[in-house]
């Protein structure tokens, strides 16, 4: 297991098997967000597109506090410039940048403010502590969300609900965040949603055929962008693809066999 050491980056990285453990890491300033802490999570996310032997990432805060967004202090001017330059190699750390294959599994706790809950929007599964407090807080800053929560929040939690909370800039909890669809799964603590968000990136990394997830996440991502009619005319074709892989021979036998598959990603 390979990982980068907790005192030397404001993003830790550390591999479990197939699996990227992606740690936001400036826990005394609540894991606010700096220039260099977002070109890190743009290297981590870049790493784990990147990467073959890598099917699934994690995404969780060291500390007390998943974020309490980004310091204004810090990256005000080169918002004010309107652009961010991801790092050689790295992607766009609220991933705008076109459709990923890899599938994300984020877990929060505390503090989830502003870029935080964009952060989990990006995200494909969310596990949220019973402590999470979410605030999209950016209209009371003379601003607006500019990180996909306008996009993504009112295709999770519908027109409605994201607007209430887009608009108002309020504060609301974990059980309000599972009801608009925030998140998935409400558990006791951050440990134990770190904990759940975890075991779901095992079960798709360990037991999910890699070619078939990023083909599912691709139709996904194709019915949504394109329209159903797009994702149509690729069902039967990438079947037939997948099929012809050994992963998919080796899904075949497997159940002719009956015993769980064992996927390399070929």
């Amino acid at each position: 297991m390979n990982s980068t050491p907790a005192d030397a980056a404001t993003v830790t990285v550390e591999r479990d098997g197939h699996v990227l453990l992606m740690g936001l890491n400036r826990p005394a300033k609540r894991n606010a967000f700096t220039r260099a802490m977002l070109a890190e999570l743009s290297a981590a996310y870049g790493l784990l597109e990147s990467d073959d032997d890598l099917w699934c990432g994690v995404l969780f805060a060291h500390g007390d506090h998943f974020t309490g967004g980004l310091d204004m202090v810090d990256v005000g001017a080169e918002l004010a410039s309107g652009k961010f330059d991801a790092p050689e190699g790295g992607r766009d750390p609220w991933r705008l940048d076109g459709t990923w294959t890899k599938p994300v599994v984020a877990a929060a706790q505390g503090w989830v403010m502003t870029l935080g809950i964009e952060l989990l929007l990006a995200a494909d599964i969310r596990v949220a502590a019973q402590d999470a407090r979410f605030a999209q807080y950016e209209i009371r800053r003379g601003i607006y969300p500019f990180g996909g929560a306008t996009l993504r929040f009112p295709r999770e939690a519908g027109w409605g609900d994201a607007m209430r909370w887009i608009l108002t800039g309020e504060e609301f909890d974990a059980a309000e965040a599972h009801r608009i669809g925030l998140v998935q799964e409400v558990v006791a603590d951050g440990p134990a949603a770190i904990e759940r968000a975890t075991g779901i990136a095992r079960v798709i990394a360990g037991k999910s055929a890699p070619l078939g997830v990023r083909t599912a996440l691709r139709s996904a991502h194709l019915a949504r962008e394109h329209g159903d009619g797009a994702a149509i005319e690729r069902l039967r074709p990438d079947i037939a693809r997948l099929l012809s892989t050994t992963d998919g021979a080796e899904g075949i036998r497997s159940f002719i066999e009956r015993r769980d598959a064992v996927f390399t990603g070929r």
